[in-house]
């Protein structure tokens, strides 16, 4: 007979919850360290952003060709489903180092808290908290000499893919409630955003997050006026045709586009690619390549 320790509970796309209260998350996560790229020569380095609790982020700097020249902030909160991935996995690393090199920004990998060490809403206290650090250097006298000397606070992209662009949206809707002094938050790019849509996602979602508004939470579906409250000038969204997130990205577009935003939404959809191929399954293909350049154009349009 199986034992009762390892008698399950719930079991969901990423992970199963035993009866005992041990949580396996079925995907590990290894880490690279910061380092030079020597193909864009992309500079990276780690920064402790709160030791309790501990939310840190890796910077990247692309070569610097004018020491006079202000660079854009593309802030990234990276996917995995809320429970797995780091902003310092190789995956996310050679991404980030790709996108700063293409966009020619100074790009905040965001590591934060992940369930079932600390549940949701940890992820979204934490990215406000990154945020708001990024704000501490308007001023030129933060902690990090980059972002002192390099970055332009007044063009300033929150980004991220799968559930990281659903943490970009709640960020831009807290900005736009709160407000954020010093620092201009231009766009936002999202990449295969998740807004649940399939109920074993909404059920995955609400479990990770135990007090919840139910599947109507406004972090989960947004409602019309955060719509409104985004605090951004224009907005660009990746689909991936065969998506499972695909109708629900769609759903988002929709509703933002006609609520009374007012700012500019477009999207670009990848033809017989899944969720987050570009990372996953064809991260050198054609469409991968396409989807940087086109990233980095938003970026780059300012």
């Amino acid at each position: 007979m199986e034992s009762a320790n390892n008698e399950i509970a719930h079991e969901f796309r990423f992970f199963r919850a035993y009866k005992d209260g041990r949580v396996e998350i079925f995907y590990n996560t290894s880490k690279v360290p910061p380092s030079t790229d020597s193909v864009t020569g992309v500079q990276s380095k780690d920064v402790v952003i709160s030791p309790e609790p501990a939310v840190s982020a890796r910077i990247f700097l692309p070569k610097i060709h004018d020491s006079t020249q202000k660079l854009p902030i593309l802030f990234y909160i990276h996917g995995g489903g809320f429970c797995f991935e780091s902003a310092f996995s190789p995956m996310f690393h050679k991404h980030l180092t790709s996108l700063a090199a293409e966009a020619n920004a100074i790009a905040v990998s965001v590591e934060y808290g992940l369930f079932p060490d600390r549940p949701i809403p940890a992820c979204y206290d934490d990215t406000w908290a990154a945020l708001k650090w990024v704000q501490s250097h308007a001023s030129r006298n933060g902690p990090d000499q980059w972002l002192n000397e390099y970055a332009d606070f007044d063009r300033v992209f929150l980004c991220g893919d799968s559930g990281g662009a659903n943490m970009c949206h709640s960020l831009a809707v807290r900005v736009g409630s709160d407000g954020l002094p010093g620092v201009k938050v231009v766009g936002m790019v999202m990449v295969h955003p998740f807004f649940g849509g399939l109920a074993v996602d909404d059920e995955m979602w609400l479990y990770m997050c135990p007090e919840n508004g139910g599947v109507n939470d406004r972090r989960l579906r947004p409602p019309v006026e955060d719509l409104a409250r985004i605090a951004c000038e224009k907005v660009l969204i990746f689909f991936a045709e065969k998506d499972h997130l695909r109708e629900v990205g769609q759903w988002y577009y929709d509703e933002l586009k006609k609520s009374e935003w007012g700012g500019s939404v477009e999207f670009v959809e990848h033809q017989d690619e899944f969720h987050e191929f570009h990372l996953l399954t064809e991260p050198d293909g054609d469409k991968a390549l396409d989807l940087i350049n086109k990233f980095g154009s938003f970026i780059k349009q300012n």
